[in-house]
């Protein structure tokens, strides 16, 4: 007998969230993570993943414009995450893995699919080493990312951002049940990704603004920006000061250190450019 969904969520479902900044390597080990563990479904960049399956949403990797890219990871619009919601009810899911720069990121996109609070939380830097890391972001510099399942089932829709697979091997089981199970991963080059074009990096103050309130705007929309100032480099780095209205209730210790990486790591992501710094000044506290 099939378990109706609202009572799985209630008591039989667990959010495990895997978070860590923009091309640490998240994607390439979701699957092994999701095996280690048992996960079912692996929900990244706007995709639902059930083994070596699409079976749901689309891919932020897929979309032209970095802007448009965040809003499809963080399931923006109302009919890719009802499609997405609808899925999950059909599914007899225990576990579930979340994947996102940070626990605002996966907390939000818990919210809006309808999912328990992540319960588990496994941060990148605790499972892989800084060499590992490193390594990871030179190849993101590239402009290359990864999505977690074979370049076959990429194929069928994505096929004009494909670049590539990495396979790697895990043993499951113990004694003489122990076997080895070999996971593919797809190599992606997007659209909006830095390394597209060789050379340098720009983008204009206004747009940048655009994005910096979007930012904003997702991590929490009860923190409300009197006043953004941008300054850039002769390197192309950009420098961001926000002066922030805030409400008395809002937990200043540690939320704020959060949004500054938000900003700085999403807008790296997808735009390529360089974030030296982004500092916050509570310029007013409100009702």
């Amino acid at each position: 007998m099939q378990i109706p969904y609202c009572i799985r969520k209630l008591f039989g479902i667990k959010v495990y969230a895997l978070v860590g900044r923009s091309g640490t390597g998240k994607s390439y080990r979701a699957r092994l993570i999701a095996e280690k563990h048992g996960i079912n479904l692996i929900i990244d960049d706007g995709l639902l993943i059930k083994g070596d399956n699409i079976i749901a949403g689309k891919s932020a990797k897929s979309e032209k414009v970095y802007l448009t890219a965040i809003k499809t990871a963080l399931f923006d619009t109302v009919e890719h995450r009802t499609e997405v919601r609808n899925k999950l009810k059909e599914e007899q899911f225990t576990k579930i893995l979340l994947i996102g720069t940070s626990e605002a990121m996966v907390q939000k996109i818990a919210n809006r699919l309808h999912l328990p609070k992540p319960s588990k939380v496994i941060k990148i830097e605790d499972i892989v080493t800084e060499e590992e890391i490193n390594q990871a972001l030179k190849e993101r510099a590239t402009g290359k990312h990864v999505i977690p399942i074979p370049e076959v089932e990429v194929e069928k829709d994505y096929a004009d951002i494909i670049s590539g697979y990495i396979s790697s091997t895990i043993e499951k089981g113990k004694g003489l049940f122990k076997r080895k199970k070999k996971i593919e991963n797809t190599v992606v080059h997007p659209t909006f990704a830095p390394g597209e074009h060789p050379g340098h990096v720009s983008i204009s103050k206004a747009a940048l603004i655009q994005l910096v309130i979007h930012c904003v705007d997702e991590f929490d929309s009860s923190i409300k920006i009197k006043k953004i100032k941008i300054h850039s480099d002769s390197s192309g780095s950009y420098r961001i000061k926000l002066f922030l209205l805030a409400s008395y209730k809002t937990q200043l210790s540690g939320k704020f250190h959060e949004l500054q990486q938000y900003i700085s790591q999403h807008l790296t992501r997808f735009t390529g450019i360089q974030i030296k710094e982004v500092n916050l000044e509570i310029e007013n506290l409100k009702d």
